[in-house]
């Protein structure tokens, strides 16, 4: 793809290791609120009447037009193959599109704006530097918010705007499925302000390791880590997690998505890996192969360190890996050298959805 895009970051394998995140900050996911700065690109596409909505329908998985203004939805921009170029939740808000991407994404979801937005009917505008975006997760971040006085759409897949405390805010809930609750964009010159507020309400201030566990927890794929330049969404659990429509209009690499959909199957998927807790050494760094009855069948994604907390099943090592099809959950393989059962997704501990 690097002659149409900028070059997909290689393939590596994501790793939190045992310091990475406190065994408080998993309790905070269970049984409180997190809340952490995301590594993010900020995207606006802006037209007159509903050009930005018509023009970013053609490009996104997910339906953005139907749901109507105040749409917060998760989807990814293809190639004309149906391979995942960037992923990243799309907001709609009159007749703007604000797309928040990876960080190592930005580049790739510029290009493709750039290619297939005419500017007679919209423009975009990169808003990575002056805008910033804070993450809520845990079982208790609807209280947090409404502790913080901070205004949020009181179903999922919604956004609203409003202010806190004098700050202007966007605030969007995402779906049961996703790794946090509340997205919240504001200028960079306030986020720190913003962040102050959330804790006072009762969230626990933490790093973007700890989105990551939840990530990780929840089966979310990550771009470059899941997502290689050949990944197409059923792969990595687009229909799961509400990240595919397959009754919308056309968008670019339709074809391939609907045609994987209505008439078979990927041959690869997104599982769990629950590593043996005995001996408790860690998966091997830079060896990323999953094999099963000594036949490679995938590669290893995403490796966590799960701290012990709140006297869950906790304490061990847990991973994401991309295995052949017929590598169903219950498995033993072993994977980064180590033994590991193959499990469904999400993870089980902790509940990292709202209450």
């Amino acid at each position: 793809m690097s002659d149409v895009f900028p070059t997909m970051p290689s393939a590596t394998v994501t790793r939190l290791e045992r310091d990475a995140v406190p065994a408080e900050v998993v309790d905070q996911l269970r049984a409180g609120a997190i809340v952490a700065l995301a590594d993010v690109g900020v995207i606006d596409l802006l037209g007159p009447a509903e050009g930005a909505i018509t023009c970013f329908q053609g490009l996104l998985t997910s339906d953005i037009e139907k749901p109507g203004d105040g749409a917060f939805v998760y989807g990814a921009l293809l190639t004309p193959k149906g391979m995942i170029v960037v992923d990243g939740w799309a907001a709609r808000l009159g007749p703007r599109v604000r797309f928040t991407v990876p960080v190592e994404g930005r580049e790739r979801a510029l290009t493709i704006l750039q290619r297939s937005v005419p500017p007679r009917l919209a423009r975009f505008t990169d808003r990575t530097e002056d805008t910033a975006v804070l993450r809520v997760a845990g079982a208790h971040a609807v209280a947090v918010m409404g502790a913080g006085g901070v205004p949020a759409p009181h179903a999922a897949n919604h956004v609203v705007e409003g202010s806190a405390g004098g700050i202007a805010l966007e605030v969007a809930r995402t779906s049961d499925a996703a790794p946090f609750v509340f997205q919240v964009t504001v200028a960079a010159d306030q986020v720190a302000d913003m962040q102050r507020r959330l804790v006072d309400a009762g969230a626990h201030a933490t790093t973007p390791e700890a989105l990551e566990l939840a990530r990780i927890l929840a089966g979310w794929p990550r771009l470059a880590s899941e997502v290689d330049e050949k990944t197409i969404p059923q792969e990595v659990r687009f229909d799961e997690i509400g990240g595919v429509s397959y009754t919308k209009g056309c968008y670019t690499g339709q074809e391939t998505v609907s045609r994987l959909h209505f008439r078979g199957h990927a041959n690869r998927q997104l599982r769990g890996l629950w590593f043996e807790a005995d001996p408790p050494a860690a998966p091997a760094t830079g060896w990323s192969a999953v094999t099963h009855e000594e036949r490679e069948v995938g590669r290893v994604t995403s490796i966590a360190w799960l701290p012990d907390g709140g006297g869950s099943v906790l304490g061990r090592w847990i991973g994401l890996a991309i295995v052949r099809r017929e590598i169903s959950p219950g498995a033993i393989v072993r994977a980064a050298g180590r033994e590991a059962r193959v499990v469904e997704l999400p993870f089980d501990a902790p509940r990292v959805a709202p209450a």
